[in-house]
């Protein structure tokens, strides 16, 4: 038996698999702010899970980037009573399993690009906008090499701009014009109230902007899209988005397919699955 896990910033979602190639209906809970809580939640939701039975191993993301040997978290503006603590160590510790530890909008991007709609493309790029922006590249399948993980949503697409991303109060990033956080604080309300069209066709061309440079650096066969501010309604259209990328990218003949993410919200589940077949 093999367990799969996807810490976020609001949820927490677990599941078990039987036989490494499915897994059954996750346990999904609002993500504990202190780390022991944590611990203690996952604990008792994995004992409840797997009712006894040996676990083999243990896969999972969390969000934000990790120590370069995967084992804690380095860095969150969502959940900051978990940065540098000992993750890994403590679930193998009250799990007595080896545990597989990543970014978890890596895992998310791994299930979509292996099971999702990705699947097929040999380079694909995962994007999530949601609570902040997070992303990856895969190559045949297989989260891409990188030497501190990947971080799209900070790019700087505005130097001058005096915007500040929410997550790590620096000015012009990417994540601060398009995430669900910052635009509630530019407009005062949450994104799913917001009805103006003008307002969405402004972040689909914002967010254009941020795939330019990331298409342009990692050159894919498809982007996926996903998070809440993609596939909820009202959100940034895809149609938009393309609209505006064709109009910014100017180096390359025609962009990368655009596709919405498809495995709604146990992508991550799905990119555990598959990282544990490549280890």
């Amino acid at each position: 038996m093999y367990l799969l896990f996807d810490i976020g910033g609001t949820k927490m979602r677990i599941a078990v698999s039987k036989d490494g190639e499915s897994f059954a209906e996750p346990n999904i809970v609002s993500t504990p702010q202190d780390f022991e809580e944590g611990i203690l939640t996952f604990q008792e939701i994995a004992k409840e899970l797997t009712k006894g039975e040996k676990i083999e191993a243990i896969a999972g993301g969390i969000a934000g980037p990790l120590d370069k040997e995967k084992t804690m978290l380095l860095n969150s503006p969502n959940i900051p009573g978990w940065i540098k603590k000992p993750l890994k160590g403590e679930l193998e510790k009250v799990l007595a399993a080896p545990v597989s530890l990543e970014n978890d909008a890596a895992l998310v991007g791994l299930g979509e690009a292996v099971y999702g709609a990705g699947k097929g493309s040999r380079i694909a790029v995962y994007i999530t906008v949601s609570t902040g922006v997070g992303g990856s590249r895969f190559v045949d399948g297989k989260i891409d090499t990188s030497a501190m993980g990947f971080e799209p949503g900070h790019q700087i697409i505005n130097f001058d701009d005096k915007t500040m991303c929410p997550g790590c109060k620096r000015q012009g990033h990417l994540e601060g014009y398009v995430s669900g956080t910052a635009v509630e604080l530019k407009y005062g309300k949450k994104p799913y109230e917001i009805k103006d069209l003008e307002i969405w066709d402004e972040l689909a061309k914002l967010l254009a902007i941020g795939l330019n440079n990331t298409i342009v650096h990692w050159s894919p066969d498809v982007v996926v899209l996903g998070g809440s501010m993609i596939v909820r309604e009202p959100g940034i259209s895809l149609d938009r988005v393309q609209h505006h990328l064709l109009e910014v990218m100017t180096i390359f003949p025609k962009p990368p397919l655009l596709k919405k993410a498809g495995l709604q919200d146990v992508g991550g589940l799905y990119g555990a699955l598959a990282f544990l077949k490549n280890q």
